[in-house]
């Protein structure tokens, strides 16, 4: 295991994210930071995709802020130990922690320093993400007829998604099919409509500038 240093790797960028992030975030994104140092004194703090990575031997971990939610994740989650819950986390946020909407919302210092020092073996063992396997046929694109119904009023927002490669608009698709109630559905259509006519993938708050 890795060696400690006398003085944290602190990187000016992750300084200033934390500045500009909403004031509920600021507590959070300082704590997961320490931990990570905890567990990890020689990491090395990176901005990568607009938010914090944190690297040791290869990309270990990252956190972002939102306008209501904290996220929290690990790149090798689907080999770690706690696999299935983070998965089932990542469901509802883009971390494996689930939405951080304060500290309270977060796992136990214990289990998640436990977790940056397991993240921090698979890459000291230089254990692999299994490939992704390329599969010929891709399940047919289905737009729910609600969602047609508007899309076809908005001459922008209809060529855009017309445009867009098929996991762009699965990723709009499965967003409007999964919600739970009919009014949900019908916000993030509304939401959609705007996205798209402003030229946005699904997941475009993510996407590197």
């Amino acid at each position: 295991m890795a060696k400690q240093k006398n003085m944290e790797n602190k990187n000016k960028q992750v300084d200033e994210y934390i500045s500009k992030s909403a004031d509920f975030a600021k507590p959070i994104l300082h704590h997961l930071r320490k931990l990570v140092h905890t567990a990890c004194p020689v990491v090395e703090e990176t901005i990568k995709w607009g938010f914090p990575h944190f690297d040791y031997k290869g990309v270990m971990c990252s956190m972002a802020a939102f306008k209501q939610h904290c996220a929290f994740g690990f790149w090798k989650a689907a080999l770690m130990k706690d696999a299935g819950t983070l998965k089932d986390n990542n469901r509802n946020a883009m971390g494996h922690s689930g939405k951080i909407k304060s500290r309270n919302d977060l796992p136990s210092d214990k289990i998640l320093i436990g977790r940056i020092k397991e993240a921090m073996k698979l890459n000291e063992d230089n254990i692999k993400l299994p490939e992704r396997k390329n599969t010929d046929k891709k399940p047919e694109i289905i737009v729910p007829d609600a969602f047609k119904k508007e899309l076809v009023k908005y001459k922008k927002a209809n060529n855009t998604f017309n445009n867009f490669s098929p996991s762009h608009k699965r990723e709009y698709i499965e967003w409007i099919k999964d919600a739970k109630t009919e009014e949900t559905k019908n916000k993030r259509i509304l939401t959609t409509i705007e996205w798209l006519t402003e030229g946005k993938s699904r997941n475009w708050k993510y996407e590197k500038k």
